[in-house]
C-alpha cells in the first residue's frame, strides 16, 4: 500500500472503522511512512478531542425555526399517487388463481363444450404452474447448497481475527526457532495434546515457531511458517477434539478459498486437523499441505525420535 492508497483510509483508521484486514494493511504503511504517520497522529489527537468536547444540547427555538422552513405537504402530490393505477400483478398468480377457480366445478353459463375447452386450457396451466413451483424448488435447494459453505463464516472469521491479531500485536511467535525439536518440546504442558511439527524449509516453507491460540473455544498450536515474503498460520488439534467436535457441527469442511482477501486451507492427516491461513496466494496453501502430508508419510517424527 503507497501514500495514494493509505490517505483515504486515515481517518476511519484514527476511529478504528477499518475492517481488520484493512487496518493491518494501513498500520503497516504508516509504521514506514514518516508523513502518512504524522497526518495520522494528528487525526487521532483530533477524535480524540472531538470525543472529550462536552456535548450541548441544541435549543428547542432552533427545531422550531428548521421544522418551519421545511416545504409544506402537498396534497395535490398524494391526490395524484392515489390515482396511479394498482401494480399489475404477475401472469403466472392470474394462473394459479384460474387453476383453482377450475376445482370448484362447471362454471354458470357455459356450455358443456365451452367447458370442457375451458378446463383443458385450466388445466394446462396449471400443470405449467406446477412446473414453475417445482423448477423455483429447485432453485432454492441449488441456493442453499451453493450457501453451504458459509456455515463455516463464524470459524472463518475467527482464523482471520487470530491472524490479524497476531500481526498486529507484533507477537505473533512465543517461541522463535526453525527447529522443530524445540518447537515441538515447548508445547508440552501447555496443551493436552502434542502437535506434529515439521520444517519444510526445503519446499519454500521455513519454520519459524510458534504460539498458542483460543480458537473454537480450546487453546490450539499455531504452527508459523515463512512463504517468501508471506506468514502462514496453522492451526493444528485433534480431530477428536472439542474444536473439532464444533466444526462438525457445522457441516461439511469445505471452507471458501478466501475470507476477506486471506487464503484459507483445511484438511486432516495424521489424526489432526489441520487450517491454514495467509495473505499468499491459495496455491501457497495447496503447496504447504502437499509438502506436509508427504513429509507426515515419510514418518520423519519416528525417523527422527520426535
Amino acid at each position: 500500500m503507497d501514500c495514494n492508497e493509505a490517505r483515504p483510509l486515515l481517518d476511519a483508521s484514527a476511529d478504528r472503522e477499518l475492517p481488520a484486514p484493512d487496518a493491518l494493511r494501513v498500520q503497516q504503511h504508516i509504521d514506514g511512512c514518516d508523513a502518512c504517520r504524522r497526518e495520522s497522529e494528528s487525526l487521532r489527537a483530533l477524535s480524540e478531542s472531538l470525543r472529550a468536547a462536552p456535548y450541548h444540547r441544541a435549543p428547542d427555538w432552533l427545531r422550531e425555526r428548521i421544522v418551519a422552513s421545511l416545504p409544506a405537504t402537498d396534497d395535490a402530490a398524494f391526490a395524484t399517487a392515489a390515482r396511479k393505477p394498482a401494480p399489475r400483478k404477475p401472469r403466472w398468480l392470474a394462473r394459479l388463481r384460474g387453476w383453482l377457480d377450475s376445482q370448484r366445478g362447471p362454471q354458470p353459463g357455459l356450455s358443456g363444450l365451452a367447458q370442457a375447452g375451458a378446463r383443458g386450457r385450466l388445466v394446462a396451466q396449471g400443470w405449467l404452474v406446477a412446473l414453475v413451483v417445482a423448477l423455483c424448488a429447485v432453485a432454492a435447494g441449488v441456493t442453499m447448497s451453493l450457501r453451504r459453505p458459509a456455515e463455516f463464516a463464524p470459524f472463518a472469521d475467527e482464523l482471520v481475527e487470530s491472524h490479524v491479531r497476531a500481526q498486529l500485536s507484533g507477537h505473533d511467535i512465543d517461541v522463535i526457532s526453525t527447529d522443530r525439536h524445540t518447537v515441538k518440546p515447548w508445547f508440552n504442558g501447555r496443551l493436552d495434546y502434542s502437535p506434529p511439527v515439521e520444517d519444510l524449509a526445503a519446499s519454500g516453507f521455513a519454520l519459524e515457531g510458534g504460539r498458542l491460540d483460543y480458537i473454537a473455544h480450546q487453546r490450539v498450536a499455531v504452527l508459523v511458517y515463512r512463504y517468501r515474503k508471506h506468514v502462514i498460520d496453522v492451526y493444528v488439534f485433534p480431530e477428536g477434539g472439542a474444536a473439532a467436535a464444533s466444526l462438525r457441527g457445522n457441516g461439511p469442511a469445505s471452507p471458501a478459498p478466501t475470507r476477506e482477501g486471506y487464503a484459507i486451507a483445511h484438511w486432516n492427516a495424521e489424526g489432526m486437523t489441520w487450517w491454514a491461513i495467509t495473505d499468499a496466494a491459495p496455491d501457497a496453501l495447496s503447496g504447504l499441505e502437499t509438502s506436509l502430508k508427504a513429509r507426515l508419510q515419510s514418518g520423519s517424527e519416528r525417523t527422527e525420535g520426535g
